[in-house]
C-alpha cells in the first residue's frame, strides 16, 4: 500500500498541527500504520502507531513522556485516514513526518529499516519555530 502524509506546516512553539495519512488506490485494511519522522542527516525514528485489528495505539516513550500526552494517533474510517494530532509542539519536533505500514504492538512498533527511501510514501514537513 502506498501512503501519503499531509498537513504539515510552520507553527510556533506550543502550537498544534494535525497530520493525515491517506492510502493511494487502496485502504488501510489489514495494515497497522505508524508515524515516523526524519531530520536531515539523522536516522528515521518512530513516533506512534495504531493497529488495524482493534485500534490499539503505541507511542515511542523514550525518553519518558516524549510523545504521549502531546501526540494522539487515530483512525478516521469515514475519511479513510490515519491522523496524528500534535499539540504543544517543540522545536525538536521539526522533521519530515511519514506514515508507513508497521508492526504495531502494545509496547513497540517496528518497521523495515532497509526499505529504500524511494519506496517510502510522501512525507510532510513540520517546522516548529522557537
Amino acid at each position: 500500500v502506498q501512503l501519503q502524509a499531509s498537513g504539515g506546516g510552520l507553527v510556533q512553539t506550543g502550537g498544534s498541527l494535525r497530520l493525515s495519512c491517506a492510502a493511494s488506490g487502496s485502504t488501510f485494511d489489514n495494515y497497522d500504520i505508524g508515524w515516523l519522522r526524519q531530520v536531515p542527516g539523522k536516522e528515521r525514528e518512530g513516533v506512534s502507531c495504531i493497529t488495524w485489528r482493534d485500534g490499539t495505539t503505541y507511542y515511542v516513550d523514550f525518553p519518558e513522556g516524549r510523545f504521549k500526552g502531546r501526540f494522539t494517533v487515530s483512525r478516521d474510517q469515514a475519511r479513510n485516514t490515519v491522523d496524528l494530532q500534535m499539540s504543544n509542539l517543540k522545536p525538536e519536533d521539526t522533521a519530515v513526518y511519514y506514515c508507513e505500514p508497521v508492526d504495531c504492538g502494545i509496547a513497540s512498533m517496528t518497521w523495515d529499516p532497509d526499505k529504500p527511501s524511494s519506496l517510502w510514501g510522501r512525507g510532510t514537513l513540520v517546522t516548529v519555530s522557537s
